[in-house]
C-alpha cells in the first residue's frame, strides 16, 4: 500500500465492496500475511490474556476473546476461546479467502478440540463471500464452556447469537454483582442471563432475566438451575416489560442490540436508545440503579450520557452517573484507532 507519493505505508487485505478498502497487517512492505505472521501474533494475543487474567487475580477465568481484530494486528479476525473449543469469525473478504490458512494456524497454536467458524451471514454478504463450513475443525462440540470469575457454565453450541457468549462485558458483570446485594433487579435483553447469574450470586433479592429468544431463555433457565441460582426467566419483549413494570425494580440493566451500525445511522440510533432509557429509567424505583449499555461504537460513550439524561426527562426522572466501564482487556483498542472502542457503559442512580 503506497501514499500519494509513492512511499510505502505497509501490507494489508483489499475489500473492494467496503467502505474499508484496504485493512493493514503490517507495516513492513516485506512481510506476508502467511503462517509465521499467523502464529507470531496468536502467540502475542495469548500472552497479553494470560497476563491480563493474572494480573485480575481472585477467582478463575477460563474463557475469553483470544483475538480482537485490530487490536492483535489482524483486522477483522475475532477469535474466542471456549476452553478447548474455538469459535471463529471472519470479518473481511481477504480474511475469508485464507480461511484454511488460518484454521491451520490456529490448530497448530493452540490444539483445540474443535474450531467453529461463526462469522456473520451479514459481514459475509456486505464484504462479497461465501459462508464456510460451521464446523471448520475437529469434532462438533454440544456445549461450550465457560468459567467466568469461578462461575462455571455451560452453553449450548446451537447458539448462534455473536460467538455464543458476550465475553466483552464482563467487567460490567462484575460491577453488577457488586451492587446487586439485597435488590430487585431486572436483566432486560438478557440473552442467556449471565448478568443475573451474577446478581443473585452477588446476593441479589430477586432476579427477573428478559429476552424474546426463546433458544437463549431456555439455555439460562438451565444454567441456573445447574448452578441452584434463583433467577426467574421470561421469553418476552424487553420494552413492554419495562413500560409495564413502573418502578419496580431497585436495579435495571438495559443492554439492548446495536441501534447504529455506523455513523450515518447515529441519530435515528440515538432515538431507539433514549427511549430505552426512559422505560427504564421508569421501571427503577427512587435511589435505585439503572445500568445502560451500547455496543456500537456510532453511540459512544457520549452518545450514551445523552440519551440516559433525555430518557430520564422524558419520564419526568434524573439520573447521575457514579461509574463508566467498557469493554474487558481483552478487546484492546490500538490508541489509533478509537473505533475499537464499541462497548460503553454507564451506571447511575435515579431520583
Amino acid at each position: 500500500m503506497l501514499d500519494a507519493k509513492g512511499n510505502r505505508l505497509g501490507r494489508g487485505l483489499y475489500s473492494p465492496s467496503s467502505a474499508i478498502a484496504v485493512r493493514i497487517f503490517t507495516r513492513n512492505a516485506e512481510q506476508s500475511f502467511d503462517e509465521a505472521l499467523l502464529l507470531e501474533r496468536f502467540r502475542r494475543a495469548e500472552r497479553a490474556r494470560t497476563a491480563l487474567l493474572r494480573a485480575e487475580g481472585g477467582e478463575p477465568t477460563s474463557a475469553y476473546r483470544l483475538v480482537y481484530g485490530e487490536g492483535d494486528e489482524l483486522p477483522g479476525l475475532i477469535v474466542d476461546r471456549f476452553e478447548d473449543v474455538l469459535v471463529v469469525q471472519l470479518g473481511t473478504v481477504g480474511l475469508a479467502q485464507r480461511r484454511e490458512l488460518i484454521f491451520d494456524a490456529l490448530v497448530q497454536a493452540f490444539q483445540p478440540r474443535a474450531i467453529l467458524d461463526r462469522t456473520s451471514a451479514r459481514q459475509a454478504q456486505m464484504e462479497g463471500f461465501s459462508l464456510g463450513l460451521w464446523l471448520a475443525r475437529g469434532e462438533a462440540p454440544s456445549e461450550l464452556r465457560v468459567v467466568e470469575r469461578g462461575l462455571p457454565l455451560a452453553l449450548p453450541a446451537s447458539l448462534t447469537q455473536k460467538t455464543g457468549f458476550y465475553f466483552d462485558q464482563r467487567p460490567l458483570r462484575a460491577r453488577i454483582e457488586h451492587w446487586a446485594g439485597g435488590r430487585d433487579v431486572l436483566d432486560a435483553y438478557s440473552y442467556v442471563g449471565a448478568v443475573g447469574l451474577f446478581a443473585q450470586r452477588g446476593g441479589a433479592k430477586s432476579v427477573l432475566s428478559v429476552d424474546s429468544s426463546g433458544a437463549a431463555v431456555r439455555a439460562g433457565q438451565a444454567l441456573a438451575q445447574a448452578l441452584r441460582l434463583d433467577v426467574q426467566f421470561e421469553e418476552t419483549d424487553a420494552e413492554k416489560l419495562l413500560a409495564a413494570r413502573s418502578r419496580s425494580f431497585d436495579l435495571v440493566v438495559a443492554d439492548p442490540p446495536k441501534f447504529a451500525f455506523s455513523r450515518s445511522m447515529q441519530q435515528k440510533g440515538m432515538r431507539a436508545f433514549r427511549r430505552v432509557a426512559g422505560l427504564s429509567v421508569g421501571a427503577v424505583r427512587e435511589g435505585g440503579i439503572v445500568v445502560l449499555s451500547s455496543c456500537s461504537a456510532a453511540l459512544g460513550i457520549h452518545e450514551v450520557e445523552r440519551s440516559l439524561a433525555l430518557g430520564a426527562a422524558d419520564v419526568g426522572r434524573r439520573a447521575r452517573i457514579f461509574e463508566r466501564v467498557f469493554q474487558g482487556g481483552d478487546h484492546p483498542v490500538p490508541a489509533a484507532f478509537p473505533e475499537g472502542l464499541y462497548l460503553s457503559s454507564v451506571l447511575a442512580w435515579v431520583d
